[in-house]
């Protein structure tokens, strides 16, 4: 699809997927590109429109499935496409269906595409550090295996997220990480001004190396440090913007 970037990882080989940023689109102003998120204050006829050019960019004619996303472990298996109002509360999707497009919205937590190509199962999650510390790769990694996946053919791509350079915490955050992952804090470096500061896409590759995923990719895209190119909940905060948008990431069967 013209002017819109589809970001694509070796890992995945050829099944239909794509990291989406926010270039392309039609929505304006602070949001202004391809935002796909409801959530936002973004004109809903323009996310419509983008979710419509999103699905193009990546498998024309599948139908998008994503869900209502609140942080957690939970993962859900889609068989088809609810609506917007029936989405389920989860973080992650499973599906051995053809032609549904498994979405995932992210604006600086980090999007994790899954596929065992030999069994035709696929996953997707939302991986925030909430998400992450509860485990959400862990429990995409086991519903597909419930489907017929092994976890030593699944392949994982982690695409844009926020990076550590960019992602300041406080204390508190890091202890959090130092009583429920005993050895978590050599994923916290120092800045110059001695405040800690995390590395999200390193810490959701070891979830997953450590769930046993043999071949991991990282795509190494900081979400905050390019504007042009990706959403970020945390620089629109810095910037003291009243919104911002979010960038979908797709997998799926053709």
């Amino acid at each position: 699809m013209s002017g819109i970037e589809v970001i694509r990882a070796t890992s995945l080989g050829t099944i239909p997927h794509g990291f989406l940023g926010r270039r392309g689109g039609v929505s304006k102003g602070e949001v202004a590109g391809l935002n796909v998120g409801y959530g936002s204050k973004d004109d809903r006829v323009a996310i419509g429109k983008n979710r419509r050019l999103a699905i193009e960019a990546v498998l024309p004619d599948a139908a998008l499935v994503t869900v209502h996303q609140v942080h957690s472990a939970e993962t859900v298996y889609a068989d088809h496409a609810w609506s917007q109002e029936d989405r389920p509360h989860a973080d992650a999707l499973v599906t051995d269906r053809p032609n549904l497009l498994l979405g995932i919205l992210t604006a600086d937590c980090a999007p994790v595409l899954l596929a065992d190509n030999e069994a035709g199962i696929i996953g997707a999650a939302h991986a925030g550090w909430r998400g992450a510390l509860a485990g959400v790769t862990d429990s995409a990694i086991a519903a597909m295996e419930k489907l017929g996946a092994r976890r030593n053919r699944i392949a994982a791509a982690v695409g844009p997220c926020i990076a550590q350079l960019s992602y300041e915490v406080d204390e508190d955050f890091r202890q959090r990480f130092r009583d429920e992952e005993p050895g978590s804090e050599r994923f916290f470096a120092e800045s110059a001004t001695g405040k800690p500061h995390f590395d999200l896409p390193a810490y959701v590759v070891h979830r997953l190396i450590a769930a046993g995923i043999e071949q991991v990719e990282a795509l190494h895209l900081d979400t905050y440090a390019e504007p042009d190119r990706f959403y970020s909940y945390r620089r629109a905060t810095h910037r003291g913007d009243a919104d911002y948008g979010r960038q979908a990431s797709l997998i799926a069967l053709s």
